[in-house]
């Protein structure tokens, strides 16, 4: 499961002889490598009641994807592994509460992984629907002399700014700037043209989430849930509605049909990312 930003990560490694045998190593180094490719040494400790089993703490920093790799002398060894750090604030439309309450999980045993499960919702509920959970986007768009442009991501919420990619460009303020929220078209309010190589900062997603879409979100938890533990437990409303007619591009099975029912009044138009 991936950690959270700030969290302190404890790396395990065992040195072994060529014999597979645990065994103490003369030296005992282990890198993490960062996302933007930068590298740490933490300091690596032997584990006193189990010779040749080695740890380190490292305290994240960074959310992304990490490299490990462990490297021993006198025996050779070496060892690799990766971890995951999600972001300061991912998004997620369910609280650990709510989809605890949802599953009927009284103990917290199973936090970590619910978690996780509940980010996957998110994202395929945002598949179809957009941006629930309101956060910042920025992407940028080549323009010559347009009369608008269309943000990816939709509904908007506001528009944050409007910068110039290259070096002595035209910036334009968002505040002389038209923002339709439901179709992201964006244009000059004085009607002239957008130039350049653009690149636009913008929030999106809902203030308000609708019950439909908080109510699809838990349909497709727990049948995610469900169906990773070897369909073990029964739905909470009873029975095993797990129907999904037809692969959906890019999710596969994943999403049952009445969860995609309750999001209809809201899905996309077709070709909207």
């Amino acid at each position: 499961m991936p950690f959270d930003l700030g969290a302190t990560v404890r790396l395990t490694g065992e040195c072994r002889d060529p014999g597979g045998t645990l065994a103490t190593a003369a030296t005992a180094v282990v890198t993490v490598t960062l996302p933007d490719a930068t590298t740490v040494t933490p300091a690596v400790t032997e584990t006193p009641d189990t010779p040749g089993k080695y740890q380190a703490d490292y305290v994240t920093t960074t959310p992304g994807r990490h490299a490990v790799r462990w490297v021993w002398t006198a025996p050779a060894a070496a060892y690799t592994d990766v971890f995951d750090v999600q972001d300061e604030a991912p998004p997620a439309i369910l609280s650990l509460r709510d989809a605890r309450q949802h599953l009927n999980r009284v103990s917290t045993t199973d936090d970590d992984e619910l978690r996780f499960w509940n980010n996957a919702t998110t994202r395929a509920v945002e598949y179809f629907v957009g941006p629930v959970v309101a956060r910042a986007f920025t992407e940028e768009h080549h323009l010559r002399n347009a009369r608008a442009v269309v943000l990816h991501r939709t509904p908007v919420l506001a528009l944050t700014a409007v910068d110039s990619v290259l070096t002595g460009g035209t910036a334009y303020p968002a505040d002389r700037l038209h923002v339709d929220r439901s179709t992201g078209e964006v244009l000059p309010l004085t009607g002239g043209r957008l130039d350049g190589r653009l690149r636009f900062t913008y929030r999106a997603g809902r203030t308000v989430i609708p019950e439909n879409i908080l109510a699809g979100a838990r349909i497709i938890l727990e049948h995610l849930w469900l169906t990773q533990r070897g369909n073990r437990g029964g739905l909470a409303g009873g029975g095993q509605d797990y129907a999904v007619t037809e692969p959906i591009p890019g999710l596969g099975y994943a999403v049952p049909n009445r969860a995609l029912q309750l999001l209809e009044p809201d899905r996309l138009p077709p070709g909207v990312a």
